[in-house]
């Protein structure tokens, strides 16, 4: 009876997560991070920042869509592999930040609140673009040159 090896065992998922690796531990991944999670906190906390905190509606969607952003994009420094994926979502909360004023229910677009989520929202969704950028391009490229030069 033959027995294989695990696939947790395989050479290319070894060197994939090296890649994975290597890309979380630059200083453009973990200024990216850094900067989603204070983003994904003042969207939490913007309501009471800007002074929008009666219009419970937004204030209540501003409050979730920061703490989920902030766990989105909280994990790419510890768990690349597993958490890039999550990327899309942010982007997609970066989208909903920007639309909100208008979409959630009642009376809220008032310039505060538009300003407010615009530019946040627009923040949100370029930093999860970058995160999301930041895939295994350098090293493909790498390895192809690497394949030019033999």
């Amino acid at each position: 009876m033959t027995t294989h090896p695990s696939i947790e065992q395989h050479p290319d998922l070894a060197e994939m997560r090296s890649r994975f690796e290597r890309a979380t531990t630059t200083p453009r991944a973990q200024a990216i991070e850094t900067l989603a999670l204070l983003t994904g906190l003042y969207l939490a906390a913007s309501p009471w920042i800007v002074g929008f905190n009666d219009l419970s509606t937004l204030a209540v969607c501003n409050l979730i869509t920061g703490a989920a952003y902030c766990l989105c994009m909280g994990g790419f420094g510890s768990a690349y592999e597993r958490t890039h994926a999550m990327a899309w979502c942010a982007i997609a909360i970066g989208a909903w930040t920007i639309i909100a004023p208008w979409v959630v229910a009642g009376s809220v677009d008032t310039t505060r609140t538009i300003v407010s989520n615009v530019i946040v929202g627009a923040v949100a969704l370029l930093l999860g673009l970058a995160m999301a950028a930041m895939d295994i391009r350098r090293p493909i490229r790498l390895r192809a040159r690497g394949n030019a030069a033999m």
